[in-house]
């Protein structure tokens, strides 16, 4: 068991600033789970393990999103300190996901805390607008920023600061069978980020490509690799875009000419039946 420096406690604060930063700006992605799972990983020495931790959070956020005043759990932190207190324990991927899962929850609260003061900088703005005082709208912004930083990085400086006592609390408080049960937890959760991720895939449409990777996944997986089968998923796709919608575009213009014909199938009945009916007349 191997305890964290200050020195590396630090780094990962600057780059907990570094993802919200990225979280409520420009989004190029470092502040998702599998970018701060697999940095601290790298930094603490383990990057494989840092990855499994990563990658599963990582299916757990998919459709995950906050909008408006709406908060969702703080997986940035639960990554990190997940990953950092599997890497301390030696406990393996399951245990840190088991840990990450409810940190992210738990900090949530912060997470409202933070915006509640942030409201506060935004009234500022819009008071500096009122008057048009651009520069007091552009400090107001960047001040805003502040909470929503302290929220992530508070937690992450603690919780890794004593992380040593953390992990030996967990490990002495928490019965064996409890920990067991956390840690089936934390195997079960891919399973369910990939329902969630199917739940947002258009499989009635597309079943034919799921089908068809998981068999090579299933039943091939000694032949294929993970990059294998993506690399076909890939040459699937591509052949879809090039003859499938040429299919599909042919069968709407078949439709279409059938309608238009009916369509003047149905004027000419009507004409002929007004026709007829003056001749009588």
């Amino acid at each position: 068991m191997t305890d964290i420096s200050l020195i590396m406690i630090l780094i990962l604060c600057l780059y907990t600033v570094i993802g919200v930063l990225d979280q409520i700006s420009i989004q190029i992605g470092v502040y998702t789970p599998l970018f701060a799972a697999t940095i601290t990983g790298a930094l603490l020495g383990n990057v494989e393990l840092g990855l499994s931790v990563g990658a599963t959070l990582q299916l757990m956020t998919l459709g995950v999103a906050t909008y408006g005043g709406a908060s969702v759990p703080d997986y940035l932190s639960g990554a990190i300190m997940g990953t950092a207190y599997a890497i301390i324990s030696g406990e393996g991927a399951e245990y840190g996901i088991a840990l990450a899962v409810p940190i992210g929850l738990l900090l949530t609260q912060l997470d409202i805390i933070g915006r509640m003061a942030n409201s506060f900088f935004q009234h500022y703005a819009e008071r500096c607008a009122e008057k048009n005082d651009i520069n007091g709208v552009e400090l107001a912004n960047k001040l805003g920023m502040i909470p929503w930083i302290l929220s992530r990085v508070i937690p992450v400086f603690v919780g890794l600061l004593f992380g040593q006592a953390v992990v030996n609390s967990i490990n002495s408080f928490i019965p064996v069978w409890f920990m067991s049960g956390l840690k089936a937890a934390g195997a079960i959760l891919p399973a369910l980020g990939m329902a969630i991720l199917m739940r947002y895939l258009p499989l009635k449409k597309y079943w034919p490509f799921f089908v068809i990777g998981f068999v090579f996944m299933a039943y091939f997986s000694k032949t294929f690799s993970i990059l294998g089968v993506a690399l076909i998923g890939l040459a699937m796709a591509g052949l879809y875009l090039t003859f499938g919608q040429n299919l599909e575009a042919s069968s709407h213009n078949e439709e279409r000419k059938d309608s238009v014909n009916n369509q003047i199938v149905n004027e000419s009945d009507e004409l002929y039946a007004d026709e007829e009916v003056e001749f009588n007349d």
